[in-house]
C-alpha cells in the first residue's frame, strides 16, 4: 500500500491477490459482528465501535452507520493520503455493510469471555487481511495517519485517545462490565490485526558488539545477505575497571523474527561472549530489506 502516492490508476485498483484478501477480510469481520458482537451488544474500538454504540443507543441501521461514518474519514484520505487507498477502503466498507445487513448468522455463543476473545480475534483478522490488500476497514486508521503527520503523536496514541472516549461512553451508558469486555474485544482485535499485518516476518533491529566484529560483518553480509551499519564506539567502563576501555565496532542490522535465532546461533559460534540486543521496529524503508510485498 503506497499511502504517499497521489496518482490514481483504475488498473491498479485491485490485483487478484489483493481482491481475495479484501473479500476474505470483510467476511471475517462480518462474521465477528453478526455472530458474536451485535447479538450480544458488544462494542469494538474505532469507527466500528462508534457505529455499534450509536446502533445500540438510537437503533439506527448499523450498515448505514458503517458507510456514513467511515466516508467522513475516507474523504480527507482521498485528498491528503492516497486516492487509491481511499477508494479501496470505501469498497471494502461498502461490502462489509452489505454483508452485515444481508448475511444472517445465528449467535455463536452467549459466554461473554468467548465473545470478547473470539469476536475480537475474528474482526482483527478481517481488518488485518483488508490492510494486507491495501485498504482500511476502519476510518480511525486514516485519522491516526493524518493526526500523526499534523500533531506528531504516534498512531497508537491517537487511536488510544479516541477509543478511550468510546469505552468511557460505554461504561457510562451500559455499565462498567460491558466496557471492560469491550476493551478485551478491542485488545484481541488489535493484537490479531498486528500479527496478520506484520506476520512472523516482523522486522527486528539487532545490535552486536564483539571482539570478532570483522568475522561477524562477513557472516551477516556474505552468508545471510544482510545490509549492516557500523558505528565506531568504545567498550569497557566496567565496575572496578572504569578506566579500562578499547575501541570497537557496533554492528546494527535488520532481521526478521524467523531469522533471529539462526543468526544468534552463528554469531555465538564466532564469539560466545558477544553482546547482542534487539528491539522491534514498526516501519522500515530502503536498504536491502527482504520481505515479500503484501500490496
Amino acid at each position: 500500500m503506497n499511502v504517499h502516492s497521489s496518482e490514481f490508476n483504475f488498473r491498479e485498483l485491485y490485483t487478484i491477490k489483493s481482491f481475495f484478501l479484501m473479500i476474505a477480510g470483510v467476511l471475517f469481520a462480518s462474521f465477528a459482528l453478526n455472530g458474536f458482537m451485535i447479538p450480544n451488544g458488544f462494542l469494538d474500538g474505532g469507527v466500528t465501535g462508534i457505529s455499534l454504540l450509536m446502533h445500540e443507543l438510537f437503533e439506527i441501521n448499523l450498515s448505514a452507520l458503517l458507510i456514513l461514518l467511515n466516508v467522513l474519514f475516507f474523504i480527507p484520505a482521498y485528498k491528503y493520503v492516497s486516492k487509491l487507498f481511499a477508494i479501496r477502503s470505501f469498497i471494502a466498507v461498502l461490502f462489509l455493510a452489505l454483508c452485515v445487513h444481508f448475511l444472517k448468522i445465528a449467535p455463536i455463543t452467549t459466554d461473554k469471555l468467548l465473545i470478547a476473545m473470539f469476536g475480537g480475534c475474528s474482526i482483527g483478522l478481517g481488518m488485518g487481511l483488508v490492510m494486507r490488500s491495501g485498504a482500511a476497514l476502519d476510518g480511525f486508521e486514516v485519522l491516526a495517519v493524518f493526526a500523526m503527520r499534523k500533531v506528531g503523536f504516534s498512531m497508537s496514541e491517537v487511536i488510544l485517545f479516541f477509543n478511550s472516549i468510546i469505552f468511557l461512553t460505554a461504561a457510562f451508558k451500559f455499565g462498567l462490565e460491558t466496557a471492560m469486555y469491550s476493551i478485551i474485544t478491542y485488545y484481541a482485535a488489535l493484537k490479531t490485526m498486528d500479527y496478520v499485518v506484520d506476520g512472523i516476518e516482523e522486522f527486528i533491529s539487532l545490535t552486536i558488539i564483539s571482539k570478532e566484529s570483522e568475522q561477524i560483518k562477513s557472516l551477516l553480509v556474505n552468508y545471510f545477505g544482510k545490509g549492516i551499519t557500523v558505528y565506531k564506539g568504545e567498550r569497557g567502563y566496567l565496575p572496578g575497571k572504569f578506566h579500562v576501555k578499547s575501541d570497537c565496532d557496533v554492528i546494527v542490522t535488520i532481521v526478521t523474527r524467523l531469522e533471529l535465532l539462526n543468526i544468534n546461533n552463528e554469531i555465538t559460534k564466532l564469539d560466545s561472549k558477544a553482546f547482542m540486543f534487539t528491539h522491534t521496529i514498526k516501519e522500515t524503508k530502503g536498504g536491502v530489506l527482504k520481505r515479500k510485498a503484501s500490496h
